[in-house]
């Protein structure tokens, strides 16, 4: 990884962030035309399609059949937690507590990211990074918190359901990353991200039966303004956005990883000013500049 010279975990998690923003906005587009559902279904269809193209392009096997039996077990397990609970529980939080709360809550998963490393892989972080990690946080809590809501009521009276659902979506991508890190082994991690979304697949797979969804799930194919953006946000998210995060995990502690990608809620601020003309606070340029700082420390 010469072309990221001696920091290509932590260049890799930032792409990985700018990916993720892109996905966001897109996602969010797709979302309001098909459903949250849908969209986390069939982004992980195209997603795969994706990654098999590109195999394919690249002369690689275009199924991970060459995977060893550990890294499925160990891959399929944080594609589980990750992909499917994570996010499952992340989008119902949306409905129930709001999307800021939410991002909120989400901001934990770094820390808890370096807990889970720290039992599993037995990581450690040094004080510098520990110092960088903590100001990255307080940055993005200050930036999301400070947010102007679109409807969204500052009030400590928030549905309990809703906290613990935003929780257990931190929890479930913590353990995702963690997990995919201890499965990679020797992996391609674009093979290895195949892995992760045939077990996310399968998640979603059996709630829409459980649930009775198939034919909204057919009927939002045939929607084409809502395929472009998703087709669009499959391409960052999924197919980049994923497997950078799993290059990311290779080169550098998960802790590390997870905090630069936690960047999202503040690269995705500029975008939303131009995009959907949102005011941008004082509060959100100061978290920005103080999520930088954090960040910064990791390339010392």
């Amino acid at each position: 990884m010469t072309l990221f010279g001696n920091h290509p975990g932590e260049f890799a998690a930032l792409l990985t962030a700018v990916f993720w923003t892109v996905t966001a906005l897109a996602f969010e587009a797709a979302g309001k035309r098909i459903g949250s559902l849908q969209v986390n279904f069939l982004r992980l269809v195209f997603g795969f399609i994706f990654l098999s193209t590109f195999n394919l392009i690249r002369g690689s096997e275009v199924f991970p059949a060459d995977a060893t039996p550990e890294n499925w077990l160990w891959l399929s397990l944080s594609g589980f937690a990750g992909i499917f609970l994570g996010d499952l529980f992340l989008f119902k939080s949306y409905t129930l507590i709001g999307s800021r709360f939410s991002m909120l809550i989400m901001t934990l998963v770094p820390p808890i990211t370096a807990l889970f490393s720290f039992i599993i892989l037995d990581e450690h972080l040094s004080l510098l990074h520990f110092l960088g990690m903590m100001l990255t946080f307080g940055g993005i809590s200050m930036a999301i918190f400070n947010r102007n809501g679109k409807g969204e009521k500052v009030s400590l009276k928030l549905a309990p359901a809703g906290l613990l659902y935003a929780l257990g979506g931190a929890v479930g991508q913590a353990m995702g990353l963690v997990l995919s890190k201890r499965g990679l082994g020797s992996c391609d991690p674009f093979s290895a991200t195949q892995i992760r979304i045939i077990s996310g697949f399968a998640g979603f797979s059996v709630l829409i039966t459980l649930m009775g969804r198939w034919p909204r799930v057919a009927e939002s194919i045939s929607d084409l303004r809502g395929m472009k953006p998703l087709a669009l946000g499959s391409f960052f998210g999924p197919f980049l956005g994923i497997s950078f995060s799993l290059i990311a995990v290779r080169y550098t502690e998960a802790g590390i990883a997870s905090t630069i990608m936690a960047l999202t809620p503040i690269l995705i601020i500029a975008p939303a000013a131009i995009i959907y003309k949102e005011k941008v606070t004082f509060a959100e340029v100061a978290g920005a500049i103080i999520s930088v700082g954090g960040v910064s420390l990791f390339f010392i």
